[in-house]
């Protein structure tokens, strides 16, 4: 069976963890371990995942939780931590306050990708879908307004973050060579997702799209609250993986379509 680690990061997250570890219990697919990376807490966040833990444990989901409290230096350090205990065939991040639309969305990945017909070192590099955008109550507000594109390869990140970082299952024996770049702030995924994709292709393994909604993200953190600096940050990223001459060429594109947009809008 095909199993995915599912990584939560959390810290201080008990107003919004509830509805992640609710969907996690919820999925029909056995093949899950479930790891909480918490940066030591001061809230009731450390109380909900143990008894999140102790309802999975008593019940005949197949789930394993396993959860791990202590400071870091950052989320994506935590999520470097998260990557180096995962066991699964794939790890996704799915943070605090983030959520599985539904309770077969494991089980249809693995079907429409027909991962268990499938040798392991023929797995896909990457899975990966569509992503719905959910308030800080976790009503959906609309979808991503970046849509991944139907043949997604690292190249595809030159016109921005296509796929949501929640909705991009790596492969976990290349992921773990790619651990997260702690010298971002803001952009250490993309650039990690990036690397994943480069890795994929060099592996000659396929991307494989689900065609569909595979989480729901609440639009809120430290990238929203620190965009402009966070901007700068993804720039970078991108100039380092795809130049800077047509990085600068690609972000004066994105301006010139950003006000002919506001331009038609009104």
């Amino acid at each position: 069976m095909i199993r995915f680690t599912i990584v939560t990061i959390t810290y201080n997250a008990e107003r919004v963890l509830q509805r992640t570890l609710d969907s996690v219990l919820a999925q029909t697919y056995e093949g899950v371990e479930h790891l909480i990376v918490d940066g030591a807490s001061k809230d009731g966040t450390l109380q909900l995942a143990e008894q999140y833990k102790a309802k999975s444990d008593a019940s005949d989901s197949g789930h394993k939780v396993i959860i791990l409290s202590e400071p870091d230096h950052g989320i994506y350090d935590a999520m470097n931590k998260g990557l180096t205990q995962a066991s699964g065939d794939y790890i996704v991040y799915m943070n605090a306050g983030d959520f599985f639309p539904h309770e077969d969305t494991l089980e249809k990945i693995v079907q429409h990708c027909q991962l268990s017909e499938l040798p392991t070192d023929e797995l896909p590099g990457v899975l990966y879908g569509n992503t719905d955008i959910v308030d800080d109550e976790g009503h959906f507000l609309h979808p991503r307004k970046h849509q991944p594109p139907q043949q997604l390869s690292w190249r595809s990140f030159r016109q921005g973050m296509l796929v949501c970082h929640q909705a991009f299952y790596a492969r976990t024996d290349i992921a773990k060579n790619q651990q997260y770049d702690t010298r971002y702030r803001f952009s250490a995924d993309v650039d990690w997702c990036i690397r994943v994709m480069k890795e994929t292709e060099r592996m000659g393994l396929r991307l494989c799209n689900t065609n569909m909604v595979i989480a729901n993200y609440t639009e809120e953190g430290a990238t929203t609250k620190n965009h402009h600096a966070s901007l700068w940050e993804r720039f970078r990223v991108m100039a380092h993986h795809y130049g800077w001459v047509q990085t600068v060429v690609l972000h004066c594109w994105f301006v010139v379509r950003a006000v002919i947009s506001r331009i038609s809008f009104h």
